[in-house]
């Protein structure tokens, strides 16, 4: 109701801000405090008494002044930059102070002393993106002015401004005839340490200097509002930059920059950083900040935008202070794509100044490390993230010509080889056959780029790489990587949910709990892979029912990991539930059978379970199969033997499996054997069999027709025979050797390289399914 009696006016809004007040303060505290003092005292308030301004609120190095007049504040602001100018001339260019000033005529809303609305955003926008000692008028003020005064101003189009949903009209103060181009000083790398707490006291003393109580907007994000709680050390979101320049689609590098300013501040330990996932979701959306504050649980927010034309890049920024409701600091930087890096870490130092923090030795020492003298290796590999961010088969097939030209721009990035392993570990690991590379193939081009990337170890590299570690039962070793991936990105949620994965495997899942919730809470628009892990490590504390209520958020959203369903059906079996059980399994076939793997069965839970269950924490193998025989699965074939029995001939070395009492065969020796009449027994499902086979091969599904009396029929115990599947990382053939030997048969030969190894040395393929 208040909202509808509020008082309203139409007014003028003159937004002031001082260009690189930090820095000046950093170079010469006493001469600029000085300065600023002469100022106020003998140029802006004589000349907002002539011109009848009254200052509305401070904030920060910055004013915004009410006019009863859109004349009255041009002709002030006018005033004040050439007075400002005259002042200096003898002042050498590094010292001088210069100002940035927007007008705008607009309807505001009034609270006691303060103004609201988009009339004073207009004004501030407009300011942000002017040059430094300039003026921008809006296109309301400009019609104002038509007639009341002679003053050169030129239309520079329509500027899209943030949080303003329609462009706003725009017009520049031409000083004593200047051309309208300039261009900005980029400003120096704020020294770290002592000085970051300087800054803070400093911006106090500017609002003292300005005889102004400091009035914060009515605006402002509250604690007890907030979704989540406030961490105990600084904390900040960084809102997608807009993408201010001509072209739409230089969109992929504001976003870049994005997150690459959200990586960068990750590797902070002193900073709390909501994760990119999570920004990104107010990407083009009106939002306000307190509102993002209290969604997110943080108190700052940093927000700005990215123009580049050609081979010049422009980026304004400003941190705001969502619970004072001002602005902390705001600095434009200009640089050619050359300095792409030095301008990110001049916004990283204001950032690190103003929040009061410090950079540890080790985060100083990876500050310093230049990620690749290229730039155009820099710009290929953002426009190859743009893809591979959106995680689909497609789009990760776009972003791998990005990453490989990147690596051919410059063959020792680090960040690009990281990038090209972790694409081909998606293929890997999805099974996606549109790639038409294969698991094995995949899986060479991921060891071959991490070993690259490695050699300057990133983030990304050592995630990756504990991935794979943990994916071929080497957790000690994958333990031991992603604990370095984390100290050297402690705010990356993935690595909390890759700590998950490892500690749910070795049976730790109490930590594995307290992981997701750290993932969860750096990252609170988390996809559904976070609730996976949490399930698990619930499902694996014995909390049934929680791990049921967990899994069915997973599926409501459609998922596509057959897995989901089949862990949804084991807590259904604990918990004594009959309702949900045939049609979850129902959608773990319709998802599995496609895709060449078999139904789902109690054994088959023995082999693969989000991977490769081999190594996982036996108590939750044995709780899983448990579960699934509860709720009426079928057992699957083969079963006349306990898994005990058979996978204790099994072993693993870097991922591949080694079966104790066969004899390991490379392909041209599985050809010669079969030439002479081995028989060749192909264990991948009958679908993948039929896609293609050895000419002469017998299939036996390892999950449902590999059993004593089927191998019986095929071949006598007395016989040679090689067993086939998918691959060296594939267990199926694996399972299959160890059975045989188990049921008697004495000449066992396990083809480790299955088919994609027959294949790849061109030997003939039949395609066509054989009984």
């Amino acid at each position: 109701m208040g909202d509808d009696h509020a008082e309203r006016r139409l007014v003028a809004i003159l937004a002031v801000d001082i260009v690189g007040y930090s820095r000046l303060i950093e170079d010469n505290e006493a001469g600029t405090l000085a300065a600023m003092r002469a100022l106020r005292a003998e140029v802006f308030d004589p000349l907002l008494a002539e011109y009848h301004g009254r200052t509305v609120k401070l904030m920060g190095d910055g004013a915004i002044i009410e006019f009863g007049s859109v004349v009255d504040a041009v002709l002030c602001a006018v005033a004040l930059q050439k007075q400002v100018a005259a002042r200096q001339v003898d002042i050498l260019p590094q010292h001088r102070l210069l100002f940035r000033m927007g007008v705008n005529l607009g309807d505001v809303v009034v609270e006691g002393d303060d103004l609201l609305g988009d009339g004073v955003n207009v004004a501030a926008r407009l300011e942000q993106i002017c040059e430094s000692g300039g003026l921008f008028v809006s296109g309301t003020a400009f019609d104002h002015l038509q007639g009341k005064v002679e003053l050169p101003l030129e239309f520079i189009g329509e500027q899209h401004v943030k949080n303003i949903a329609r462009p706003v009209r725009t017009y520049r103060v031409l000083f004593d005839g200047n051309a309208p181009s300039r261009r900005f000083n980029i400003r120096r790398l704020r020294s770290r340490g002592a000085l970051a707490a300087l800054a803070m006291v400093l911006v106090a003393a500017f609002a003292a200097i300005w005889l102004s109580p400091w009035t914060t907007s009515a605006e402002t994000a509250s604690i007890a509002r907030m979704a989540l709680p406030l961490p105990d050390k600084p904390s900040i979101a960084v809102l997608p930059f807009d993408n201010l320049s001509s072209d739409p689609e230089q969109a992929y590098f504001a976003d870049g920059m994005t997150e690459d300013l959200i990586t960068d501040l990750s590797k902070l330990s002193s900073i709390f950083v909501i994760a990119r996932n999570s920004t990104f979701a107010y990407k083009g959306k009106p939002t306000k900040v307190q509102q993002v504050a209290e969604e997110l649980g943080v108190r700052y927010i940093l927000e700005g935008s990215v123009r580049r034309q050609g081979d010049q890049v422009r980026i304004n920024a400003q941190l705001i202070d969502a619970l004072g409701g001002h602005h902390l600091w705001a600095d434009r930087y200009d640089g050619a794509m050359g300095d792409i890096f030095a301008l990110q870490d001049k916004v990283i130092g204001e950032i690190v100044s103003a929040l009061t923090v410090e950079f540890t030795i080790a985060e100083q020492a990876q500050s310093k490390q230049a990620e690749t003298s290229s730039p155009q290796a820099y710009d290929a590999l953002l426009q190859g993230w743009d893809h591979l961010r959106r995680d689909s088969e497609d789009e990760t097939l776009k972003a791998i010509p990005y990453f490989e030209k990147a690596v051919a721009l410059d063959p020792d990035y680090s960040r690009a080889h990281a990038a090209l392993a972790s694409a081909n570990w998606r293929i890997a690991v999805s099974n996606w056959e549109a790639a038409n590379i294969g698991f094995e193939k995949a899986m060479e081009r991921v060891d071959r780029h991490l070993a690259l990337a490695l050699r300057k170890p990133n983030s990304l590299a050592y995630a990756i790489s504990a991935e794979v570690l943990a994916r071929q039962g080497q957790y000690a070793e994958a333990f031991a990587k992603i604990s370095r991936a984390m100290g050297l990105d402690p705010n990356d949620p993935e690595n909390h949910l890759s700590k998950a994965r490892i500690l749910n495997a070795t049976g730790q899942a109490p930590e594995a709990e307290r992981e997701v919730q750290q993932a969860m809470r750096v990252d609170p628009q988390y996809p559904p892979s976070y609730l996976r892990v949490l399930a698990i490590s619930q499902f694996h504390q014995e909390k049934y029912r929680d791990a049921a209520k967990t899994l069915e958020r997973v599926v409501a959203r459609q998922s596509d990991v057959s897995e989901d369903y089949a862990t949804l059906v084991s807590s259904f079996g604990h918990l004594g539930r009959t309702d949900g059980v045939q049609e979850n399994i129902e959608k773990y076939n319709a998802l599995a059978v496609p895709a060449g793997y078999s139904p789902l069965t109690v054994q088959e839970s023995g082999w693969y379970w989000y991977g490769d269950i081999f190594n996982y924490d036996r108590t939750y193998r044995e709780r899983l199969q448990q579960g699934l025989r509860k709720a009426g699965v079928p057992e699957g074939a083969g079963i006349d033997i306990s898994y005990d029995d058979y996978a204790s001939l099994i072993s693993k070395s870097n991922g591949e499996y080694n079966i104790k009492g066969t004899t390991k065969i490379d392909a041209p020796t599985a050809k010669r054997l079969h030439d002479r009449g081995v028989k060749l027994v192909d264990v991948r499902t009958a679908l993948s069999f039929g896609r293609g086979h050895a000419p002469g091969a017998i299939n036996l599904s390892v999950v449902e027709v590999l059993a004593k009396d089927t191998l019986s029929k095929a071949v006598s115990r007395e016989e040679e025979v090689i067993f086939s599947c998918h691959g060296k990382y594939c267990g199926d053939s694996a399972y299959a050797s160890a059975k045989a030997l188990v049921w008697g048969f004495k000449n066992v030969y396990h083809f480790a390289g299955g088919f994609p190894a027959w294949e790849d040395a061109h030997y003939p393929i039949e395609t066509a399914p054989t009984e």
